[in-house]
């Protein structure tokens, strides 16, 4: 009872970040796991997830709907989350860490009030989602131009360290990488774009390979751990879709873990359903 209240509460920095140096010092590696549902939070947490965190995306993700729905005007992406995160993932989450994914460029809030309120309810942490660093080209260069920057999601990030929440970034970039580091982050999320698999996920063929991911994560550990040596590095997204590809992009960096959303349950939850219903349909009738 008193684990549960205590998860409720939310763990503080401190904590988080002794759970994660305790894995990385045995040897294993840092997993967080996306959670759109209380029972894939549930289920994250049975299997030893190390974060549990909620996204936006993951509500679209587990209604059928591609992830990126997360970074389209659907709804109030700081709203949802904070009615999955106090409805739904919370008070079905024991001694796991839960992790709030916040849109720091939402100009509609006082985003250090919005994040008393997230630690008020009981997550452990922030990220940034939706991100800026997804959107490239000129709608990327409009956003930056008209106050819709990466920068003010670094800037949360750092408001979110200095009230004693944990800190994650997802970074695309060295220079993200570099700046998200600079203001304290505990956690850099080397972001290598949507993940492939299952039924809506990204295109293997239009998908870097294992080796750019490999590259990439390294580079930004590199850049990261320049500005802030300690910092934990983890990967995520694009072609790493399984333990086997996680074993080998984690055998070849410094990164120290990785973190699933579609890998955790989105997939998982398709192909166990389509398993059971192939095996109920070949159930024949009494001759």
């Amino acid at each position: 009872m008193a684990s549960e209240l205590r998860s409720q509460l939310g763990f503080d920095a401190e904590e988080v970040r002794a759970r994660l140096d305790a894995v990385v010092a045995s040897g294993r590696a840092v997993i967080g796991s996306g959670a759109g549902t209380g029972l894939s939070a549930k289920a994250a947490a049975l299997g030893g997830a190390d974060l549990i965190l909620v996204y936006n995306s993951g509500r679209f993700r587990m209604a059928g709907h591609g992830s990126n729905a997360g970074t389209l005007p659907l709804g109030d992406a700081n709203e949802i989350v904070m009615e999955m995160g106090t409805r739904e993932i919370l008070p079905v989450v024991s001694d796991v860490p839960v992790i709030a994914g916040v849109n720091g460029t939402d100009p509609t809030r006082v985003m250090p009030l919005f994040l008393e309120q997230i630690k008020a309810a009981g997550f452990s942490g922030v990220i940034n989602f939706p991100t800026m660093g997804i959107i490239d080209g000129r709608w990327r260069q409009s956003l930056e131009e008209t106050g819709f920057s990466y920068a003010r999601e670094v800037a949360m990030i750092g408001q979110a360290a200095e009230l004693g929440l944990f800190t994650m970034a997802y970074t695309f970039t060295g220079e993200e990488a570099r700046a998200m580091a600079a203001v304290g982050v505990d956690v850099v999320v080397a972001h290598l774009g949507t993940t492939v698999g299952g039924t809506i996920g990204a295109d293997p063929e239009n998908t870097p390979s294992l080796d750019d991911a490999a590259e990439r994560t390294e580079a930004m550990a590199l850049a990261a751990r320049a500005e802030r040596p300690e910092v934990i590095v983890l990967t995520h997204g694009g072609p790493i879709a399984t333990p086997d590809d996680v074993r080998e992009v984690l055998a070849r960096t410094s990164a120290q873990g990785f973190v699933g959303a579609s890998t955790m349950e989105r997939v998982p939850v398709e192909q166990a359903i389509s398993r059971t219903l192939r095996d109920f349909k070949a159930v024949p009738l009494r001759e």
